[in-house]
C-alpha cells in the first residue's frame, strides 16, 4: 500500500507527526522525552548484562515502558488514524477500479535493462545489539547503516581496502569503534549529541552537539584511504591505528 502513495503525502504526515510530537512536548507532556530517554537507557543496559537475571529485567521493563509511552503519544495516535484513513481509501479505490492499480512502474515507457549485481552489506541494519565485524578475512563492501542501540566496531585489518573506501554511521544510543591499518589514509567527520572522541589519540571527553573533522596528512594524496561519516545521539567514538 505504501508503494501506492506519493511521496509528499509521506512527507507531510511524517511532517504533521512532528509537528504534533512538538506541540505535545511543549504545550501537554513536557516529561515525554526524559520517559523516552528513561525507557531507552532501560533497554540498553538490560541488552548489555541480559545475560544476567537483572538484565533481563531491566530489558523488559524497558519494553513495556517504552510501549506504553509511544503508544500514549499524540503524534502516535495520528499515525495510527492517518494509516486507517489511507487503508480504507486504498481498499475503496481497488474496489472501485481494481485494472488501475498496477505497479507504479509498469506505466513506464522507457524499460532500462542495463545489469545489476547485488552485494551483501557488511553490516546489516539493526534496532537493537552489537555489530562487530569478522575476525578472519572478509570482502570488504562500503558501509552506509544506521541503528539504535548498541555498539558498532569495525576491523580494517581483516580485509583489503580498495583505493577509495566509505563507513557511514548513523547511529542512536552506543559506541562507535573503528581500527584502521597504518598505511591507509584517514577522514573522519563526526557529530554527536553527547559523547566523547578518541581519534588516533586525540581526545575530546565533552562533546555536547558538537562536529568533528579531521584528515590524516596524505589523505588527498595518497591511496588507499576510508573517508568515515558518523553521527550518534549519545555515545563514544574511537578511532585507532592497529
Amino acid at each position: 500500500m505504501l508503494s501506492r502513495l506519493s511521496t509528499s503525502t509521506l512527507n507531510w504526515i511524517i511532517i504533521i507527526g512532528f509537528i504534533l510530537l512538538g506541540v505535545e512536548i511543549i504545550f501537554f507532556n513536557g516529561g515525554l522525552i526524559f520517559s523516552l530517554l528513561f525507557s531507552s537507557l532501560l533497554l540498553y543496559v538490560g541488552k548489555r548484562k541480559y545475560y544476567r537475571t537483572l538484565g533481563k529485567v531491566l530489558f523488559w521493563v524497558g519494553v513495556i515502558t517504552l510501549f506504553f509511552t509511544v503508544i500514549n503519544m499524540i503524534a502516535v495516535r495520528f499515525l495510527l488514524i492517518a494509516g486507517i484513513v489511507l487503508f480504507v481509501r486504498y481498499y475503496y479505490k481497488t474496489k472501485q477500479n481494481p485494472d488501475k492499480w498496477e505497479d507504479i512502474f509498469a506505466s513506464s515507457t522507457v524499460q532500462d535493462n542495463e545489469p545489476l549485481l547485488r552485494t551483501a552489506p557488511l553490516l546489516k541494519q539493526r534496532l537493537m545489539g552489537d555489530q562487530i565485524t569478522s575476525e578472519i578475512g572478509y570482502e570488504w563492501h562500503d558501509v552506509n547503516i544506521h541503528g539504535g542501540f548498541g555498539d558498532r566496531v569495525l576491523d580494517l585489518s581483516n580485509t583489503v581496502l580498495p583505493d577509495e573506501a566509505l563507513i557511514s554511521i548513523r547511529h542512536f544510543i552506543g559506541n562507535i569503534e573503528i581500527y584502521v591499518p597504518y598505511e591507509v589514509e584517514v577522514s573522519i567527520h563526526h557529530s554527536s549529541v553527547l559523547g566523547r572522541a578518541n581519534i588516533f589519540g586525540t581526545h575530546h571527553l565533552k562533546l555536547m552537539n558538537h562536529q568533528l573533522s579531521y584528515h590524516t596528512p596524505g589523505y588527498v594524496t595518497e591511496k588507499p584511504r576510508v573517508k568515515i561519516v558518523t553521527s550518534l545521539f549519545s555515545g563514544d567514538i574511537e578511532v585507532k591505528r592497529i
